[in-house]
């Protein structure tokens, strides 16, 4: 059966690679190209035009929301076509929002029951990140997989999706299991790698100690032989797959973060900020 993607498209460059690299890692699947609009939109120019032509304030709100909405169909459209280009059975969504596209896209990926949500990154870290990007609030409010593809991707990050290995970090709690078996779900057909980074605790409770089914994770030291903070075993998580040539790299989430989480930096949000290449985030089972 065809993988399901909900993919968020707004014309921007980010989104394009996203569509692109979401087709080669998961070939044949079956999306929705969603562009979510609010209603108000439209540039200065078009407003000022549309405000000459109207006659009362009503009829300047129904043609705002008019040609919202033609443009959202417009975009929408040609997400479809890089889509279906790229080899994916490809439908437009278009929806009109007041949640912000971050809540509606984790909303709607419930209602469809996709397998995944897709959405491009531009890279924002940060306290331009702590504001909240698109792929932030997807991140924390989906209860669906989220993967995040960032923009640019360098040659060696954009060859990797093809065939390369999925990596998993890996501490032995329920969030990261629930990555490791989506990512099985996933990529059946790809190498599916636990990876473990030593926490500074006693050795019998090291991150991800033990099997994960029949495979022994690769373990991992952060910098300085330290306690490791967030941001140093997403570090060492993203050091591993540049040099694993990784395709994807996967971590579990809690879910819905409290503010003192996205402000301080789980493991997972200090992956999506710092890697240079396709991120899955994994909500644990709610």
């Amino acid at each position: 059966m065809a993988v399901r993607v909900l993919a968020g498209y707004d014309g921007s460059p980010s989104a394009s690679v996203a569509i692109g690299a979401g087709a080669r890692l998961l070939p044949g699947a079956r999306a929705w190209v969603s562009n979510l609009w609010t209603p108000g939109f439209a540039d200065d120019t078009l407003r000022r035009r549309l405000w000459t032509g109207a006659g009362h304030v009503d009829e300047f709100v129904a043609a705002v929301e008019r040609e919202g909405e033609r443009e959202a169909t417009r975009v929408a459209a040609m997400g479809v076509t890089l889509a279906t280009a790229a080899g994916w059975d490809a439908g437009p969504l278009v929806v009109r929002t007041y949640a912000g596209e971050g809540l509606q896209l984790a909303d709607l990926a419930r209602q469809l029951d996709a397998d995944l949500v897709l959405v491009g990154s531009r890279g924002l870290g940060g306290a331009r990140a702590i504001l909240g990007s698109v792929s932030d609030v997807a991140v924390h409010y989906a209860s669906r997989p989220v993967l995040v593809v960032p923009h640019p991707l360098l040659s060696a990050e954009a060859a990797a999706l093809d065939a390369g290995p999925v990596l998993v970090g890996y501490d032995g709690s329920p969030a990261a299991r629930a990555a490791f078996d989506a990512a099985v779900r996933l990529w059946p057909a790809r190498t599916v790698l636990p990876v473990s980074v030593e926490d500074g605790h006693a050795p019998d409770e090291a991150a991800g100690a033990g099997r994960v089914g029949d495979l022994e994770p690769v373990r991992l030291h952060p910098p300085g032989g330290h306690r490791a903070t967030a941001r140093a075993v997403a570090g060492a998580l993203v050091e591993c797959a540049r040099e694993r040539a990784a395709a994807v790299l996967a971590v579990g989430s809690r879910g819905r973060a409290a503010i003192r989480e996205i402000l301080l930096g789980s493991v997972a949000i200090s992956t999506l900020h710092h890697a240079h290449r396709p991120v899955l985030v994994v909500p644990a089972a709610d």
